[in-house]
């Protein structure tokens, strides 16, 4: 049984086999070229004493090598995650590494490698990048490792067993990344614009001593005579409004961008926009749809709302059907009491589309404040933007045109109804999301 083991952990490395090939053509020249017999004899026996040496070397210790895959609990969609594999060397010798890890078969990394040399008893940490485009479970397999001395005649395969089930979630890292941004005032720095407040907010929150630059309207004269220095009204944002973001889930929404559909798109920007308003002390909810309805959570700010809805988000998935909007109508009008801020994650490839909708995108405006958020195919925009060169292209050209045109035209149409729309690239649509519940929140529109 040991001998077996050893058999199947044994592999013999090319510079055995130019080695062991050099002998053979001496050998073979050695018909002609008598003198070179001697040569070839005394080749093989020093390969013999060497691979004698190299598997001394090799095998003396039972388990030399311990190596440990580090993975998150979850992964993060659309992001680069950091894997990590640790890798101990209990060798008495530098011994030279080749390292194999069997990723899930999602990426498709069919030569995910490593060598480098570990010296005398050293470790190693491999960190490389995996950006998973789809929901999911995700199953890591085992780690292959490849160990072979200087003398590098033969190899000696380790496999550590690190097969581990791995769920990738809507993207987490995002979402702390505007969290945390959100809460050193630092937004800006992500593309999120400065928006001037209009006018006071209804929510008075202090009496304070006026410093530099404080509107002197807000200047509170009775607490001013009383203490006997300036002081002014600190207003705040009204707080405790329900953000609810309506996700469609049918088939426009599988369009694919960059490796992701466009409802992972939506996913994202969801979990983003609804963590934004807790922390606004706004209530975040979640209502998706299609053919029917599939989920309906009630907006609040209440600790755990957030793993509520990643938990939703994470189990959705696109459909072939097309939505129904008049369900959708029905379902908030039965659900959703207070007015409230709708974000509609949608997509209308031309107006038609849009206006088939439009009676149900209008009664939702007169109860709520309803923003439609779709998507700005930047592939016809880019071709629509090149010049053409032949008849042909001119033809393709002017159909994109026309494509790109009834998206700004959607955008005006739904303007003309009080409806607002954010038209955005995928890429950008968790800033623009952001950007717009800002406006309205500093506009006082809900």
């Amino acid at each position: 049984m040991a001998m077996l083991r050893f058999i199947r952990s044994l592999y013999f490395s090319s510079r055995f086999f130019g080695t062991l090939a050099l002998v053979i053509v001496l050998f073979t020249l050695s018909h002609w070229y008598p003198f070179l017999f001697v040569l070839a004899k005394l080749l093989l026996i020093l390969l013999v004493i060497f691979i004698i040496i190299d598997s001394t070397l090799l095998y003396r210790l039972k388990t030399p090598i311990y190596a440990q895959r580090i993975t998150g609990e979850k992964l993060s969609n659309g992001d680069e995650n950091p894997i990590e594999i640790y890798i101990r060397s209990e060798y008495p010798i530098a011994v030279i590494i080749e390292l194999i890890d069997e990723a899930p078969v999602q990426f498709q990394l069919r030569h995910l490698s490593f060598q480098f040399i570990i010296s005398p008893g050293g470790e190693k940490k491999i960190t490389y990048h995996l950006r998973p485009t789809k929901r999911g479970e995700y199953q890591f397999g085992r780690l292959n490792i490849f160990v072979a001395s200087n003398i590098g005649l033969i190899k000696r395969r380790f496999i550590i067993a690190q097969d581990v089930n791995v769920p990738v979630y809507p993207s987490y890292i995002q979402m702390r990344k505007y969290e945390l941004m959100a809460i050193s005032n630092r937004l800006t720095m992500l593309g999120i614009k400065k928006i001037r407040k209009i006018g006071h907010n209804l929510e008075f929150d202090q009496i304070r001593e006026y410093v530099i630059g404080d509107d002197y309207r807000t200047i509170n004269w009775k607490a001013t005579a009383r203490k006997h220095r300036l002081m002014v009204n600190q207003y705040m944002d009204e707080r405790a409004q329900p953000v609810y973001s309506l996700i469609d889930m049918g088939r426009v929404m599988k369009m694919p961008f960059n490796g992701m559909t466009l409802l992972d798109y939506s996913i994202n920007a969801s979990l983003v926009i609804s963590n934004i308003a807790i922390l606004r002390h706004d209530k975040a909810g979640l209502i998706t749809f299609s053919h029917k309805t599939d989920t309906v959570l009630q907006a609040d700010r209440k600790p755990g709302q957030m793993h509520r809805i990643m938990e939703i988000l994470y189990r959705q998935k696109t459909g072939f059907l097309e939505s129904s909007y008049e369900l959708l109508y029905s379902t908030v009008t039965r659900h959703i009491n207070q007015r409230s801020l709708l974000l509609l994650f949608t997509n209308f490839e031309s107006l038609a589309s849009m206006q088939r909708q439009l009676p149900y995108l209008r009664s939702l405006a007169k109860r709520h404040l309803l923003v439609v958020i779709f998507f700005r195919n930047t592939e016809v925009s880019e071709y629509a933007s090149q010049p053409a060169k032949n008849t042909e292209q001119v033809y393709l050209k002017t159909i994109a045109e026309k494509f790109d045109y009834e998206k700004r035209q959607i955008v005006k149409e739904l303007e003309a109804h009080g409806i607002a729309s954010v038209l955005t690239a995928p890429e950008q649509l968790t800033v623009n999301t952001i950007n717009k519940y800002l406006e309205l929140k500093a506009r006082g529109m809900l």
